[in-house]
């Protein structure tokens, strides 16, 4: 299945896009991957500079994404935030049933493993997620499913501005722990998979970093990669709610975040698995590692 021409939808994500990543590895290892966008502009231009065959269609319009697929033979689905999820993923998944794809590798998240009909979270997001890895083993694809915990880059780079202008980490999760993961080794586990995807389909790989921390270790840490004492700030919940019905974000990820805060505080990102190691040969980067990576969102100017 070298040879074949992988697909990845979602390829010009923002901030915690695995896409890039994934991308990028794989065009090193000199496979041939066409990218997905949903418009033309500077983030498509770079995919295009790495290599990457870049085609634009929007995940809702199933005759886009037919045409978008055809030809490749193994799809990594993944798509950011959004009230269309469930929806997009369907269109994904039919067409690639319809075009016989040998491996579609899809990028949830662990809560899933703590799912049921039951058993749920308030995040529409996450039940989503739910929904479409139900659909995806009714569709009898050759799936595997990538499940990471809570991602660096979503919860550090969204208080960077404390981080820079107060040494603050403001969060609301008391001292719950959290195995958090770079985006950037999700994007490395999912290359992994795809460049030979046979010996993975039908498992389930969950991902963590190397370490679970409370916010109080996780300011230690920083602390020691920048050069400065870091400490965190355990916000009220209500006044964390507040703040993010306040802000200009779309209803369904405003839910998604305050359930996140939620989890974050019952420790439910407290889990710990050696997944990457295997799937990688390496340790996934560190709390500490990330902060150095990222050092100038957290410096001050």
């Amino acid at each position: 299945m070298s040879g074949e021409t992988i697909l990845v939808t979602g390829a010009a994500g923002g901030v915690g896009s695995t896409a890039r990543i994934a991308i990028a590895v794989l065009l090193g290892q000199g496979h041939r991957v066409r990218a997905m966008v949903r418009k033309l502009d500077a983030r498509a231009d770079m995919l295009r500079d790495l290599g990457a065959e870049v085609v634009v269609a929007d995940m809702l319009d199933i005759v886009a994404v037919r045409a978008a697929m055809q030809g490749c033979r193994v799809v990594y689905f993944t798509m950011s935030v959004s009230a269309t999820y469930l929806e997009a993923a369907a269109n994904v998944a039919v067409t690639a049933r319809s075009l016989g794809v040998e491996a579609f590798v899809n990028l949830s998240q662990m809560t899933v493993s703590q799912m049921s009909e039951t058993e749920t979270t308030s995040s529409p997001q996450m039940k989503q997620h739910w929904l479409a890895e139900q659909m995806l083993r009714w569709s009898g694809l050759p799936v595997v499913y990538l499940r990471p915990t809570a991602f660096f880059d979503g919860m550090l780079l969204m208080v960077a501005k404390g981080i820079r202008d107060d040494n603050a980490i403001r969060l609301p999760f008391a001292d719950g722990k959290t195995a958090a993961i770079a985006a950037e080794d999700v994007g490395a586990a999912a290359a992994a998979v795809l460049s030979n995807p046979e010996p993975h389909i039908g498992k389930v790989y969950e991902l963590t970093g190397p370490q679970s921390l409370t916010m109080v270790e996780l300011a230690q840490e920083l602390s020691g990669a920048l050069g400065r004492t870091i400490r965190y700030v355990d916000v009220p919940p209500q006044i964390w709610d507040s703040k993010i019905q306040e802000a200009p974000l779309p209803p369904h990820l405003t839910a998604h975040l305050i359930t996140m805060a939620q989890l974050h505080r019952d420790n439910r990102y407290h889990r710990m698995t050696d997944t990457f190691q295997q799937l990688v040969g390496r340790a996934p980067i560190s709390a500490a590692e990330f902060a150095r990576r990222h050092a100038a969102a957290f410096t001050p100017a």
